[in-house]
């Protein structure tokens, strides 16, 4: 959508071919900085946990040292989870190649990291002398997720400072939660699987050689609407909606503008769901009627 948005904001009318090479190199662009944006949300909670061990040498280097002082605990500076974390080539290679160190404040990782230790969950898992698989990826996801992605004044912070957060926000939180449900199989180096890029580039291309066709049935479903107030993304959302519909047999009709329905709430106008809702349903029941959609189950691999 970022793309399509992109393309038709700064390009005239043209050669097919030249906007789809110059689409497809926009999209890896996206794709290539929404990984910079994981590995930067990623390296943050790395450096709010090994914050610990800078934290426990202040205090006990003061003058007039408290009991406290004297035993601040570093358990989660060698959390199993984040152990793994830097075990991957992939992930170490990553941070250099892309310069994400240079993304990361130490201030705010100080201020996180102070207040983290300061929240019951924290001091459980330090209370807990067991380390188990679940509870080291717990920690790690409480302080991305309590105060990080939580945190407005930190989000405020990255809009300004982190390249894409603005845009990509949702798309990293994802890849996050991604991340936490198998860290081991992340390749930071490959922003998606074979599979998901073939989906993205071919569903790019699809929407750019199918303009006119997929317009003559989306116009006449609008006439109860507003033509000259309809948003741009709005437009590029049902697009995309009905090449999905006539063009990606594997994908159901349902998925399709369910997705599509939640990415306009996300991106447009408050009134975006309902339309794009509206208008999709109303394609689709007409392409029904005419016996277009073609669908088929998906073939999983084993």
């Amino acid at each position: 959508m970022q793309t399509l948005y992109t393309l038709s904001s700064t390009m005239e009318p043209a050669d097919i071919e030249a906007i789809k090479k110059k689409g497809s190199n926009l999209l890896n662009d996206k794709l290539n900085r929404s990984i910079d944006l994981l590995a930067a949300s990623i390296l943050y909670i790395l450096r709010v946990a090994q914050y610990a061990d800078n934290d426990a040498r202040h205090r006990s280097s003061k003058y007039l040292t408290t009991n406290e002082d004297l035993n601040v605990s570093t358990k989660i500076v060698n959390n199993e989870y984040l152990l793994q974390i830097l075990a991957n080539p992939t992930f170490a290679k990553k941070v250099k190649d892309s310069k994400i160190e240079h993304l990361v404040n130490d201030e705010w990782v100080r201020k996180i990291y102070q207040r983290a230790v300061q929240a019951p969950e924290y001091k459980e898992y330090i209370a807990t002398e067991e380390r188990t698989q679940n509870g080291e990826k717990e920690i790690l996801q409480f302080i991305w997720e309590k105060h990080m992605l939580a945190n407005e004044e930190l989000q405020e912070y990255f809009s300004e400072e982190l390249p894409g957060w603005e845009d990509d926000k949702e798309m990293t939180a994802m890849l996050m939660e991604n991340f936490f449900k198998n860290s081991s199989k992340i390749n930071f180096l490959v922003p998606l699987s074979e599979e998901k890029n073939k989906y993205a580039h071919d569903l790019l291309d699809t929407v750019i050689d199918k303009e006119g066709y997929c317009m003559e049935l989306i116009k006449p479903k609008l006439t109860h609407w507003d033509t000259e107030r309809i948003a741009l993304v709005d437009l590029l959302l049902l697009r995309m909606g009905v090449c999905e519909m006539l063009w990606f047999p594997t994908i159901p009709t349902k998925v399709t503008i369910n997705e599509y329905i939640e990415i306009a709430k996300l991106y447009s106008t408050p009134q975006s769901g309902n339309f794009v809702n509206g208008v999709l349903d109303n394609i689709l029941k007409e392409l029904e009627k005419d016996n277009k959609i073609r669908k088929q189950e998906r073939t999983r691999k084993s």
